[in-house]
């Protein structure tokens, strides 16, 4: 009985490497560029509210952290692709119509980056600097708002 459990779980095991390996090919969007992960946002044709937040989000990670940072037409994705969606490193962070339906926040994509370990910037971009961050606070208030 011992060498039979053995042998069953022996090939769960493998069974659900080869189920991973599956997931990891059929990601819609890079997973990574020039061997490091990937963040991914893809957007509606044309971007909505929800798409123009998320491309805000995108600029500050952009100034905070050394990441690959990707935006994606929807039509350049895989159909029933998700849109608005984020992706990091393969992963969804962010799905229209499920997780936090498809609109990130700062803290939500920086949370997984710190988590990570992805390298920062020696120092904070041009949208941090306080002669700046007022307008950037306001473009964003209008995007949502449409005023």
């Amino acid at each position: 009985m011992n060498l039979l459990l053995k042998a069953s779980l022996a090939a769960g095991m493998t069974v659900f490497t080869g189920v991973v390996a599956a997931q990891s090919v059929a990601t819609p969007v890079p997973a990574e560029v020039n061997g490091q992960k990937a963040l991914v946002f893809v957007q509606q044709d044309p971007p909505g509210t929800r798409c123009n937040t998320n491309m805000q989000i995108a600029a500050e990670i952009m100034n905070v952290y050394q990441v690959p940072v990707v935006l994606m037409p929807q039509h350049s994705v895989p159909k029933f692709t998700p849109a608005p969606s984020v992706w990091y490193g393969g992963q969804v962070v962010a799905a229209s119509g499920a997780q936090h339906n498809g609109m990130v926040s700062y803290t939500i994509v920086s949370d997984q980056l710190e988590m990570d370990g992805a390298p920062k910037h020696g120092k904070a971009g041009k949208l941090f600097n306080t002669s700046v961050r007022p307008g950037f606070e306001q473009l964003k208030d209008v995007i949502k708002t449409g005023k």
